[in-house]
C-alpha cells in the first residue's frame, strides 16, 4: 500500500474555531480595558483600543456569515481570518506597552492552531505574521503607564500580575480549542473509515453483479432446455399422478428462474435509464407483497400501515423494491429457524422520513445487534448479501438501515429520507 500523508483538519475547522475563539477574545479584551481604566486606573488610550475592540466585533460577524455560505472555504482565507485578529492584537498591544505588555504571547496562539490544521506553506505564513509583529510591537510601541494608586506595587508587580493572567488565558484557550481540533479530527477519520469500508463493500457488491450477469446469461440456455422437456415428460408421464405433480411444480420453479433472469435485465435498462417509478407506497408495498408470497407463500406476513402514508406517491428508485424483499425473506427465513411463519411490516411516516419496520419470530441478531458484512451469514444455505445490498440501496438514497433486537426475535428498519423517493 502506497504512503499516504497525514492527514490534518483543513481550513473549514480551524475558522470555526477561531470564530469561536474571536468572540472569547472580544469578551477578554473588552473586561481587561475596562478594568484598566476604571478599577485600575491606568491612564490607557480607551477610544482608540475600544475602537479596536469594535473593529474585530465587525470582522467577526463577516467571519459568521461567510462560515454560513455554501462554497468552499479555502486555506488562503483561513490565512486571512488570521492575519485580521494579528493586526487587531498587534494594535491593541501597541497602545499597551507593545513587546513589554505580558499579554504578547497570545501571537502564539494562532500559530499553535495553524499547526494541527494547515499546510506547512499555510503556518510559515502565519509565523511570519506573528514574527513581524512581535518586531514591531518591539521597537515602536506607546509605553504601558503605572497604576495611579498604590494598590499594586511598581511595575514589576503588575508586569508579573498579567504574566499569571495570561499563563491561564493561554492555557485554558490552548486546551479547550486543541481538543475541538482533535476532536473535529477523530471525526474526520471515523468519516474516511467509513466511506472506505462502503467502497470495499461497494466493490464487492459490484464483484458479485458481474458474475450474476455472466451466470444469468449462462443460465438462460438449460433453463430453456427444460421448459421445453418438461411439458413433454409430464405428457409421457400422465398416468403417474404423483411424479405429474413434481414435474408441474418443477415447471413453475424453471419459469420463476426464467422470471428474475428477466427482472434483472429489466432492473438493470432501469438502473442505467436512472428514471424512477411513480407509485404511491400503497401500490408499491402490494406489489412488493404480491412477489414475497408467491416467493414465500408458507409466510404469515402482517401488514401495517395507515391510510395518510398509504396515499404518499413515491419515486420509487430501482433497487428499492429488491432490498424490501431480501429483507422480509430474511425475516422468513428467521422464523422459520423456530418453526415459525410470523413476518411483521410496519410502514410509517416519521416526520420527513418513509419508515419501513420488518419484524420475526427468529433468534435474532448477534450479541452486537448490527448487520453481517458481506459474504457472512448466520442461515446455513445464506450467501451473506441481502442485508449488504440492503444496507448500500438504503445508503445510496441518503437513509438508514439498522438492526436490533426484540422480545420476540429481530428488528430491521429501513428509513428513506421523503425529499428523496417521494412526490
Amino acid at each position: 500500500m502506497p504512503h499516504r500523508p497525514a492527514q490534518r483538519i483543513g481550513p473549514l475547522a480551524l475558522t470555526r474555531t477561531l470564530a469561536w475563539l474571536r468572540l472569547c477574545a472580544i469578551a477578554g479584551q473588552s473586561v481587561a480595558v475596562l478594568v484598566c481604566a476604571w478599577w485600575m486606573q491606568l491612564d490607557i488610550p480607551l477610544l482608540p483600543l475600544l475602537l479596536g475592540i469594535g473593529l474585530l466585533a465587525v470582522f467577526s460577524v463577516f467571519a459568521a456569515w461567510r462560515l454560513r455560505q455554501p462554497w468552499p472555504l479555502r486555506e488562503w482565507e483561513t490565512i486571512g481570518h488570521i492575519a485580521a485578529d494579528t493586526l487587531v492584537l498587534g494594535y491593541l498591544l501597541y497602545f499597551t506597552g507593545g513587546a513589554s505588555n505580558p499579554f504578547i504571547t497570545l501571537l502564539l496562539v494562532p500559530i499553535a492552531l495553524s499547526a494541527a490544521a494547515l499546510s506547512v506553506r499555510a503556518i510559515l505564513a502565519v509565523s511570519a505574521l506573528a514574527g513581524v509583529a512581535y518586531l514591531i510591537l518591539l521597537y515602536w510601541h506607546v509605553p504601558l503607564p503605572m497604576p495611579m494608586h498604590g494598590e499594586v506595587h511598581g511595575g514589576f508587580s503588575l508586569h508579573v500580575a498579567g504574566m499569571g493572567v495570561n499563563f491561564v488565558i493561554s492555557a485554558l484557550l490552548l486546551g479547550f480549542f486543541i481538543n475541538r481540533l482533535a476532536h473535529a479530527l477523530r471525526m474526520q477519520q471515523l468519516e474516511v473509515q467509513r466511506v472506505r469500508e462502503r467502497a470495499l463493500r461497494d466493490e464487492g457488491i459490484l464483484a458479485i453483479a458481474t458474475q450474476a450477469a455472466g451466470a444469468a446469461h449462462e443460465l438462460n440456455t438449460p433453463l430453456s432446455t427444460m421448459r421445453t422437456l418438461l411439458p413433454e415428460l409430464r405428457r409421457e408421464h400422465a398416468g403417474d399422478a404423483l411424479l405429474t405433480e413434481d414435474l408441474a411444480l418443477l415447471e413453475g420453479q424453471v419459469d420463476r428462474c426464467r422470471t428474475i433472469l428477466r427482472e434483472m435485465v429489466a432492473f438493470g435498462k432501469a438502473q442505467l435509464s436512472q428514471e424512477p417509478e411513480r407509485l404511491s407506497v400503497k401500490q408499491f408495498i402490494h406489489g412488493c407483497l404480491e412477489r414475497f408470497q408467491l416467493l414465500r407463500p408458507e409466510a404469515e406476513l402482517t401488514l401495517v400501515l395507515d391510510e395518510a402514508t398509504a396515499q404518499t406517491v413515491l419515486r420509487t428508485p430501482p433497487g428499492l423494491r429488491h432490498a424490501l424483499l431480501n429483507l422480509l425473506n430474511n425475516a422468513a427465513d428467521a422464523s422459520a429457524s423456530r418453526d415459525s411463519h410470523v413476518v411483521l411490516l410496519q410502514v410509517a411516516r416519521d416526520a420527513g422520513w418513509l419508515q419501513l419496520r420488518i419484524r420475526d419470530h427468529g433468534p435474532g441478531f448477534g450479541a452486537g445487534g448490527e448487520p453481517l458484512s458481506l459474504g457472512h451469514s448466520q442461515k446455513q444455505t445464506g450467501l451473506g448479501i441481502g442485508l449488504a445490498l440492503a444496507e448500500a440501496t438504503a445508503e445510496r438514497l441518503n437513509g438508514t438501515l439498522t438492526a436490533g433486537n426484540t422480545e420476540q426475535g429481530a428488528e430491521v428498519c429501513l428509513r428513506l429520507p421523503l425529499a428523496v423517493i417521494a412526490e
